[in-house]
């Protein structure tokens, strides 16, 4: 068990406290000084049960100068060490910290992979078994400063190295620790050079407008993004919900803080709850001894994006539930209350009142979630901004390949207008990737456009006029619906798209026997 004593800083106060923990026969692992000003103590004792731990508590309090007793779920340097994991475990290039003697103290996965061992592994492997003729602590000592850039090869393939030296506060190179050692391949600066490009516009700016619909959408999104509220953000697939939740996100006080996002659709539950709420040290088989931090804790005082979240389990559900109402959850297979102060943005393909209605969704965690709105209407609605994007695209595609920029024929652009496009923006700029990657005449023709025919509206066909007007309306009424039910699949979008209420398109899609899958 971990135990966190809040008290005064006086002389003499960790004294009192072991000697009653002694008195009552209880191991003290480890023991950290904490808080703020140091004003707590953090104890790891392994024997102490919970039983023992209630009748130890009020004799605790009862030393002079200390404050409170709690149990925790982790030390201080327990949090800092598994932060450190999750960040260096969520870059894609290799990262190695070396000492003065050239052996690898630490590194991450990436590195681990490049190396071809597993990360347990690392620790006190010389750097010139894979890097011949690189002395790198006598680099380090020669420059005493950071290096960008040193071309370096590593197992035969070329990187370019950036070089942090671990130096302490005075200048004698006998202060040098040792230096943090970021591998970017050689081969792939191109694309990162794009990726930065991609990256110079952010927020609201790097929304695309062109569209008066969109324009709206994203003057809507301006007034909200400040307030510090839930906020749900509806739309089809490849409509740029998460884009715009990161331009919330941005634009809130909470724009320096972290963003962090989790698609929970298709996660098992047993995954995503761990994902997002993290678990206490052995909480169950094969898990860390060390416990490991959910993106909640990881986002804390920033913003977290829940994708799908339609598709959250009921239990999921009632965990996020009191999440919002009380700012607090429990990390799995731990009783410790865990307190955070963290914006929550979620995005939806599906109808969530729909959901309600059938049951399948909690309706009180709805009203929590739907404070706030958007709605990203799908690019089907948006062609009036339709050239404007195709260029934008072409433009960037060009730049990431490493060709000149290619002119679109009159028909590869008819071709494009006149498409459903069931994947919106996200497979625009994936069409126009290939088309670029395919035009070898410097121009992109129609039959560089490869468009799936898939979720294509059918037409409404020919018609019987057998029977009484009322017959041959309610047939007629059927197809339109059939076919407009794929591009608008809830009673509400159809509704609005043909302006009627919800609850008439809903009866009606009964009466034709549509919608049931």
């Amino acid at each position: 068990m971990r135990i966190k004593i809040h008290c005064q800083n006086r002389v003499g106060i960790l004294r009192d406290i072991l000697e009653l923990l002694v008195d009552y026969g209880i191991n003290v692992a480890r023991g950290e000084v904490g808080g703020e000003q140091g004003n707590a103590i953090y104890l790891h004792c392994p024997n102490l049960i919970n039983l023992q731990f209630q009748a130890l508590r009020p004799k605790l309090e009862a030393i002079a100068g200390v404050f409170g007793v709690k149990r925790v779920g982790l030390m201080p340097s327990e949090r800092r060490h598994l932060e450190l994991n999750a960040l260096l475990g969520a870059l894609d290039f290799p990262v190695l910290s070396i000492d003065m003697g050239g052996s690898i103290v630490a590194a991450n996965r990436s590195a681990a992979q490049l190396l071809g061992v597993r990360v347990d592994e690392v620790p006190g492997i010389p750097l010139s078994r894979y890097a011949e003729e690189f002395d790198l602590p006598e680099l380090v000592r020669a420059n005493k400063a950071r290096i960008n850039g040193l071309r370096v090869q590593i197992k035969g393939d070329v990187f370019l190295a950036d070089i942090a030296p671990l130096q302490s506060e005075h200048d004698e190179s006998e202060a040098l620790a040792g230096a943090v050692l970021t591998l970017h391949r050689a081969d792939r600066v191109g694309e990162r050079i794009y990726h930065v490009r991609k990256q110079e516009l952010r927020g609201f700016d790097s929304i695309f407008q062109s569209s008066k619909v969109m324009a709206a959408v994203v003057r809507e999104a301006r007034r909200m993004a400040p307030l510090d509220a839930p906020l749900l953000i509806e739309g089809e697939t490849g409509t740029g919900k998460e884009l715009l939740a990161r331009a919330c996100h941005l634009a809130s006080p909470r724009g320096q803080s972290p963003f962090m996002a989790l698609n929970c659709a298709g996660l098992p539950e047993s995954m995503a709850e761990t994902e997002l709420f993290g678990y206490g040290p052995g909480a169950f088989e094969g898990a860390r001894p060390e416990g490991k931090l959910g993106l909640l804790e990881l986002t804390a005082g920033g913003t977290l994006f829940l994708d799908g979240v339609g598709e959250m389990s009921p239990r999921m559900q009632a965990k996020l539930l009191r999440f919002l109402q009380d700012g607090c959850f429990r990390r799995v297979g731990s009783d410790e209350e865990v307190y955070l102060d963290v914006r929550v943005i979620c995005a939806t393909q599906v109808d969530l009142s729909e959901l309600c209605a059938r049951g399948e969704f909690r309706q009180d965690l709805y009203h929590r979630l739907n404070v706030l709105s958007l709605h990203i209407p799908p690019l089907r609605e948006c062609l009036d901004g339709l050239a404007p994007l195709v260029d934008h695209f072409l433009d960037s595609a060009s730049r990431q390949i490493g060709c000149s920029l290619p002119k679109l024929a009159p028909q590869a652009f008819e071709r494009m207008a006149h498409y459903h496009w069931p994947g919106n923006v996200r497979q625009l700029e994936n069409v126009l990737f290939q088309a670029v990657s395919l035009c070898d005449g410097g121009t992109v023709k129609v039959e560089h456009i490869r468009l799936p025919d898939y979720g294509a509206p059918q037409p409404l066909g020919e018609f019987s006029v057998e029977g009484s007007l009322d017959d041959i309306l309610g047939r007629f009424e059927k197809a339109v619906l059939e076919r407009l039910y794929h591009e608008h699949p809830s009673s509400r979008q159809l509704g609005k798209r043909l302006g009627v209420s919800h609850t008439t398109i809903a009866n009606k899609l009964r009466q034709h026997g549509l919608g049931k899958e």
